[in-house]
């Protein structure tokens, strides 16, 4: 037997149980610190969260504030979104608001064509004569969607559907609506038009006409030439390059809305050449041009232009569809 072996095999059993203590000791510390960061990255999450969503509606605009005149117009055309149609008359309605409640109106679907699918929004009567809402550069977002529950209450009543024609895209300020706008598949875009106006037809409405705003507006004019089925076209500040197509070739009847001082470069500096165009065509054409509105005039809805233009817009659609 070795000498003093007990008590160093004592002295070894100890330094394991102090190690082990040490080791228990450290896992502890690194559970709380691990527990605290969680905690701590969970509260600055939901904190960036809160101020997200306090602040999104402001932000938006200071990113869109590429010149005063254009920041204010937007702004109060945004403001006052909620009162182009009866659901949003009430002054306690605001902005935030607005969204979620024009969305429940519409009824989602997905459209087949060729091999492709895009989204489409649909609102009003069954059976109603159908009309094509065409969006802005913006996309489609709620602007878009307020004209198109307006058109669907107009009487006699239409049935209405908003084709993405961006897939899913919406432009939050002017540099990604113009790279949006300068990337769309025109084209494609008619073609998207024409299943859309096939599939109004398949359910229900007889007869379908095509309408827009700015880049909307042009496809409309393009669809009145390009897109078989279409009964009428009623565009608001947008013409089609010449290049695209010929306007003087349009096959249904076309009605045209301008503001006197607009000159937009790609969209409305051609309206007097429009205006000779379809007065050259063979079929029944109306442009009307307001005294003192600019680009986007329909946008402001206390404007006296905006109500005469909704009641030739009306009187139109109403003449030839139904």
């Amino acid at each position: 037997m070795l000498p003093f072996s007990s008590s160093s095999s004592s002295s070894s059993s100890s330094d394991d149980a102090e190690i082990i203590a040490i080791g228990r000791m450290i896992q502890t510390r690194i559970r709380q610190f691990i527990r605290q960061l969680r905690l701590k990255n969970y509260r600055k999450f939901h904190e960036n969260n809160r101020k997200a969503s306090r602040n999104r509606f402001y932000d938006e605009y200071r990113n869109r504030v590429y010149s005063s005149h254009l920041f204010r117009r937007r702004f109060r055309w945004r403001q006052n979104a909620f009162q182009i149609s009866q659901p949003y008359s009430s002054s306690s309605t605001n902005r935030l608001q607005v969204q979620p409640l024009i969305d429940s109106y519409f009824q989602k679907i997905q459209i087949h064509r060729d091999d492709t699918t895009f989204d489409a929004y649909v609102v009003g009567k069954d059976n109603a004569p159908g009309i094509v809402v065409l969006q802005e550069w913006w996309c489609v977002e709620y602007q878009v969607k307020n004209y198109a529950v307006k058109i669907s209450q107009l009487e006699p009543g239409f049935k209405v559907l908003i084709p993405d024609l961006n897939r899913g895209k919406v432009a939050l300020d002017m540099a990604e609506a113009h790279q949006l706008l300068m990337g769309l598949d025109w084209q494609g875009a008619l073609k998207d038009i024409e299943a859309s106006v096939n599939w109004l037809k398949a359910n229900g409405s007889l007869k379908v006409g095509v309408t827009g705003h700015g880049r909307g507006g042009a496809l409309a004019i393009a669809s009145a030439v390009l897109v078989p089925g279409v009964d009428t076209v009623v565009s608001f500040y947008g013409i089609p390059s010449p290049a695209f197509t010929d306007s003087a070739l349009a096959k249904v009847p076309v009605q045209v809305h301008f503001g006197e001082v607009d000159a937009s470069a790609g969209f409305s500096f051609l309206k007097k050449d429009l205006e000779e165009k379809l007065k050259a065509s063979s079929v029944a054409s109306e442009v009307h041009v307001y005294t003192g509105s600019a680009y986007a005039f329909m946008n402001d809805v206390n404007d006296d232009n905006v109500h005469l233009a909704w009641s030739r817009f009306q009187s139109w659609m109403a003449s030839y569809l139904t």
